[in-house]
This record gives C-alpha cells, structure tokens and sequence, in this order.
C-alpha cells in the first residue's frame, strides 16, 4: 500500500477513484472534521466510481481493491476513509447472506453508493469476546422479528440509510440483519461531540418494537455468518490505516529541506522507516485479503495481528508527523493536528487495540 503508484496493482481500476476523490474531498475536509457537513454526495459519487463493488461478489470477492479504494479516500481524509468503511461493510454483509430476497433489494444499490448505509457491529463484536452485553433483545414473531433496545455509536448513518447489526434472541441464539433508518420506531439520536469523526453521520439509536421482516435477516442464527464474514470486516479496515499513514510518511518528507538537519535525531521515527513498515504490512494485507473464508486458526491469527499492527502504525506514525513538523503540526490549520486525532480512531474503532489484544491472549497457540 505504500509501493508506488505505477508498481500498485490495479490501478488502471484506482485511475478514476483517485481523480474523482482528489478533485472532490480536499474541499470538504476541513468541514467534515469539523462536524459541519455529512458529505453524503461526495460518498454516492465514490460508490459511483467503483469504489465499493469489488468485494460484492462473493464468488470473486476482490477485497483488495477496496481497501485500496479507501486508502485513496483516507489519504486525503480519514473521517471520510471510515465513512468508505462503513459502506463497504454493510455491502460485505449483503454479498455475503444466504437471503436472496435482501440481496435483490439492497445488494446493487449498496455497492453503487445509491443507498448509503453502515454497520453497527461495534457492541456485537465486543458481545462476542465476552467484552459487552448484547444490546439489543429480539422476539420471533409472524413474518419477522420484533427488536427492542439502543446503540449509542453507528456511523454513515441519515434518515432513509441502512445498516447491519444483531440482537439477541431467547434461546441464547443471535440473529444479524439490516435496519432501515427511515422505520418510525426506530430514532436516530444526536450524539455528543468526539475529538474528530463528527462529520460522518454518527447516531445513537433506539430500537422501539422495531419490526424486522425476514425479507431484512441476514441471518436467523448469527454466529455462523459472523465466524465467515470476520476476516474481511476487519481487513476492509487496512484502507484506512494506509491512507492516514501515506499522508504522515508524505508530511514527514516535506519537513526535511528545513528542518530535516534537527528531524534526523528522531531515530526511527524516519518516513523511511514507516515506509518500510508499510510495505510490510500490505504485503501481508493483500495475502489475507486474497482467502478471506479460510477457516484455520492461523489464518485467523494472522488477521487479528496484521489489524493490530496496522494500528500501532497509524498511530506511531502520526506521533512522528507531530514531532516532525512541531509548532507548525500543532496549529489547528495543519492538518498534522488532525492526523493524530484520526490515527487514535484507527486504534479505537471496533476491533479496538485492546480488544485486538485480548483476542490474541485467548487463541490457541
């Protein structure tokens, strides 16, 4: 991911991503840091462009190409790299369901970025790991599911988007399915300002007797689709690890003709260095990427430690941009500033660093 554009492979396909996200998003950014815009019609125009189709059939799944698609967008902006998360992840979820009733419906629409949507699977992943309780209670009912109960954080979100998530059911079974933000049972609520990422559409949400038909399950018993679908949710989310580490190794570089002769004595902490470290990191990122329904325990291994890693090296690699360019990276009109703040995010979105470790500490040897 750090390998020259004309050695990058696909990029005949990335050609028109990476124009399109060039000429649209720097405008932006500076509004979505700040929590003034949800830049829904810059995100329809990158479903537009592709960026969100190569992993929808799962036939074929080409989930390289989409992470490479975000970290064209992270590049320039990472709040709206996460946003390309989201929506390659509810777009995951659809390719990868058994309901064919749900895929004619959203599939397509998803893929293209004509409805926008995103996944709450922040408190089930972390029910899964014995972290959460489950937050959402289910009922079997005709025809579908009732769903009572809250989320407080999902993203990509407006009032006629989509997204995945699951509840419990009695039994101690789980079921996984698509909301519909425009249902009037369910509210989506304001949240309280974050550090960064206020510009990304994220709500809290408030299931009342919310009906799900089964025409919306993704899955009636949960745990099975999680365990297929895992390796390339958190896969997916190396995109926006390289993008914000790029624009770091990039803000490093420009520092050297002024201050490279000061800059040299932060040891390994040297654009070189995290250059190396990324082209390490996506080779084993394209690797994965390229089998994500394999089974055994050491590939699973190897998924968990590689998104672990990519975020130890977001944020070490911001760290040293803010070193590297001083007073002028701790001005809020740099953008050094606002790198660190979504490099954190990289290391606390869901799989946290914390929950990537304890996952590790509980694997078989």
């Amino acid at each position: 991911m750090s390998l020259a554009l004309a050695e990058r492979p696909q990029i005949d396909a990335l050609s028109s991503i990476r124009t399109y996200v060039q000429s649209e998003l720097p405008p932006l950014v500076d509004a979505i840091d700040k929590g003034q815009i949800y830049p829904a019609d810059f995100m329809r125009g990158l479903g537009a462009q592709g960026a969100f189709n190569g992993h929808a059939d799962i036939s074929k799944p080409d989930l390289n190409r989409s992470i490479d698609a975000m970290a064209e967008v992270s590049e320039v902006c990472g709040a709206s790299g996460f946003m390309a998360w989201c929506q390659a992840a509810l777009v995951w979820y659809i390719a990868n369901t058994d309901n064919d009733v749900l895929k004619s419906k959203l599939l397509a629409k998803t893929a293209s970025a004509q409805i926008l949507g995103g996944t709450g699977l922040s408190n089930p992943m972390k029910s899964f790991f014995g972290i959460e309780k489950m937050k959402l209670k289910g009922k079997r009912v005709e025809g579908g599911y009732v769903v009572n109960g809250s989320l407080p954080w999902v993203s990509n979100l407006g009032p006629d988007h989509y997204f995945g998530t699951i509840c419990d059911l009695d039994g101690g079974q789980t079921m996984m399915f698509v909301a519909n933000c425009a249902d009037p049972a369910l509210k989506l609520l304001d949240c309280d300002a974050f550090l960064a990422m206020d510009g990304t559409g994220t709500y809290g949400l408030q299931f009342k007797d919310v009906f799900i038909p089964d025409a919306l399950v993704l899955a009636h018993d949960a745990a099975p689709f999680v365990k297929k679908i895992r390796a390339g949710f958190i896969l997916l989310q190396a995109g926006m690890a390289t993008g914000i580490i790029r624009d770091c190794i990039n803000l490093m570089q420009r520092t050297k003709s002024q201050l490279g002769h000061v800059n040299s004595y932060l040891t390994a902490q040297q654009p070189e260095d995290f250059a190396a470290i990324l082209d390490t990191l996506d080779t084993e990122v394209r690797t994965l990427a390229a089998t994500p329904y394999e089974e055994s325990q050491s590939y699973w291994r190897r998924v968990v430690t590689v998104r672990l890693e990519a975020g130890d090296a977001t944020m070490a690699a911001a760290h040293a941009t803010m070193l590297h360019t001083g007073a002028r990276g701790y001005m809020m009109s740099h953008r050094a500033q606002r790198r660190m703040r979504e490099a954190y995010f990289v290391g606390i979105v869901t799989p946290a660093t914390k929950q990537l470790r304890k996952m590790l500490a509980e694997m078989p040897a």
